[in-house]
């Protein structure tokens, strides 16, 4: 195996750190929130004591100034682990950066340490019941008023964090007549008058995540709470299209991370479990699924982590990161159907982890834009198509 040099002994120790506190704050309560559709809130709050929100943002918003390393070693941990339910990486590494890249200083002393902290549970509402990739057609609006306010009017769907989310930055058209330039990002915090949170959507995997449906009526929004005040506003679109590289990749290193310890939890149960009187990796079949397997996987971890260098330096372009999104996630649920069909009917039950892992990887594929958008993308930067 190629030796993965992304990391100092810094990371490493903060590694050891966080799986000490899976193990003590996570893995023992998983089973059970997957059963009632949310973690519990406690799990933010501890996350916050512990230091492990935000730590990218600088020290003066209450993160550690960190480098993205060290939230890309709690991607890789949780998605090793299949806890699949808690959303630190979408609060600290989408929503945060959101507030700290476009905000005003009003807006970044008054979330980024209530995020860093816990004490705010953050979302991104961007996806609509008709409007999933193609971000450009929401129907959501906020309406400019004579006194500066907004009137926001819509409703949102598929919202990871939706359930526990204090503060959500609604993606809404503040020009309906401009299309992609006549959208905007608008801050809405829990307890405004209008906004309410719907039901918890049951979904085939990532049971424990708190995915919700939000609406907005007639949310009376003062002029501070546009994302950026003035100077950003009908800036929402090109927001979005500079932040999907990271949110691109964050996915494809969960995937990567899932895939190989799907690969690792098989490995294991092909040596010890016997068919016809022998152990199923003494067939020719199963030691050469595993091994291809493997070598795919190895190989998207070598470009995953290359992508992350380029992102560090902040060199990583759309095109490439929309690479690692799909090809990442096709090889995720190729991986984990491979590695179900091993473990035989015990791989259609819930209470192995393949199984869950088989569930939770199916999404993968379809959010931060489909794999289909992926191609696109893709294709459009080598001067192809529109």
């Amino acid at each position: 195996m190629i030796e993965r040099t992304l990391f100092s002994p810094e990371h490493a120790a903060f590694r050891d750190s966080f799986r000490r506190f899976i193990q003590k704050e996570i893995a023992p309560f998983h089973a059970e929130w997957e059963e009632q559709g949310h973690v519990d809130r406690v799990v933010w709050h501890k996350a916050g004591d512990h230091n492990f929100l935000c730590a990218s943002m600088p020290e003066m918003y209450g993160g550690a100034g960190a480098d993205k390393l060290y939230s890309v070693v709690q991607m890789e941990e949780l998605a090793r682990g299949g806890f699949s339910g808690i959303g630190y990486s979408l609060h600290s590494e989408i929503v945060a950066p959101y507030i700290l890249q476009y905000g005003t200083a009003q807006q970044k002393q008054s979330y980024l340490p209530r995020l860093a902290f816990g004490d705010m549970v953050g979302a991104i509402a961007m996806t609509e019941p008709a409007a999933g990739s193609d971000l450009q057609a929401i129907q959501t609006t906020a309406a400019l008023q004579p006194d500066g306010s907004y009137l926001l009017n819509g409703s949102k769907t598929f919202i990871t964090n939706g359930w526990h989310a204090d503060l959500v930055v609604v993606l809404a058209k503040t020009d309906a007549a401009a299309g992609a330039k006549g959208i905007s990002l608008m801050l809405v915090e829990r307890g405004m008058p209008g906004f309410t949170v719907g039901r918890r959507l049951k979904k085939l995997g990532m049971k424990a995540q708190d995915t919700a449906e939000l609406f907005f009526d007639n949310v009376h929004l003062a002029p501070t709470q546009l994302l950026g005040g003035a100077a950003q506003e009908n800036r929402g679109f090109m927001c979005v299209m500079e932040q999907l590289p990271w949110e691109r990749l964050q996915i494809a290193i969960t995937a990567v991370a899932a895939a190989q310890a799907a690969i690792e939890w098989t490995v294991d149960y092909v040596l010890v479990r016997s068919v016809f009187g022998q152990p199923v990796a003494s067939f020719q079949n199963t030691r050469h699924t595993l091994a291809g397997l493997q070598t795919e996987v190895q190989v998207a971890q070598v470009f995953v982590d290359r992508c992350t260098e380029l992102l560090l330096r902040e060199q990583l372009d759309t095109e490439t990161a929309s690479m690692a999104k799909y090809w990442c996630t096709d090889l995720q649920c190729k991986v984990m159907d491979a590695c179900v069909q091993l473990f035989g009917g015990y791989g259609y039950m819930w209470d192995y982890p393949i199984t869950r892992a088989y569930a939770d990887a199916r999404v993968q594929r379809i959010y931060g834009g489909t794999n289909e958008i992926m191609k696109e993308v893709i294709a459009r930067g080598m001067g192809l198509g529109r």
